[in-house]
């Protein structure tokens, strides 16, 4: 079962803007750090930027000025604002939630690490 849902993706042209969207519920939008991978063709998976368990926030050092993440708690979404987008950002995004440090307790009914299905972006004129 997918708990994480993404929409936003598409096809942009170089220089231009994408702003995808991640939602899920509540209890999960509370408990989970929430953060964006992606992967592109033939490459591993790869942090996009992710928020911290102390609430700041973690981007990939190439990505930095460009993206923002961002959430609105009250819609239980987090956002990925990606600008000057270019051609090796084409990949397939994924929103990902991340258990506490210390775990949850044992009938928690999720897993640790929450996955979307991920969100095709592909940069290309």
């Amino acid at each position: 079962q997918v708990h994480l849902v993404e929409s936003g993706g598409g096809l942009v042209q170089p220089g231009g803007s994408l702003r995808l969207s991640c939602t899920t519920s509540r209890e999960i939008f509370g408990h989970y750090t929430m953060g964006w991978y992606r992967q592109a063709p033939g490459k591993q998976r790869e942090l996009v930027a992710a928020f911290t368990v102390s609430g700041g926030t973690n981007y990939a050092d190439s990505l930095k000025g460009r993206f923002t993440i961002s959430r609105d708690n009250a819609k239980n979404t987090v956002y990925l604002q990606m600008n000057s987008l270019k051609p090796e950002d084409t990949a397939v995004y994924y929103c990902n939630g991340e258990g506490p440090p210390g775990g949850f307790p044992r009938d928690w009914l999720y897993d640790y690490h929450l996955w979307g299905q991920g969100t095709q972006v592909t940069v290309s004129s």
